[in-house]
């Protein structure tokens, strides 16, 4: 008998990457993101994770846009600075050793 759909594990011959990532999203943020999610009736992550890829399609990589991306995040400038004068004293620890 001719097998015209023949089942598979995988559609990928080699292996495909993927990353995971833990975001932490304030108050705000987490009661609109479980809002949403109830009102599509699909797990939050699962939401999370489109959004988060549709916005990672749509971003502009020019530099200019990432800088622009970058200066919108509150505290972000004053992370950086506090993260060189960290390494700068020797407060780091090198990835490796994690």
């Amino acid at each position: 008998m001719l097998e015209l759909h023949a089942p598979r594990r995988s559609v990928y011959s080699g292996a495909v990457g993927s990353r995971r990532l833990n975001i932490t999203l304030d108050e705000a943020q987490a009661a609109k993101l479980s809002r949403l999610a109830a009102r599509v009736h699909v797990n939050e992550g699962t939401l999370a994770r489109s959004l988060l890829s549709t916005a990672i399609d749509n971003a502009d990589p020019d530099p200019a846009s990432v800088v622009a991306v970058l200066d919108g995040i509150d505290g972000a400038w004053e992370r950086a600075q506090l993260g060189n004068r960290q390494a700068e004293a020797g407060e780091t620890i090198f990835l490796d050793d994690l």
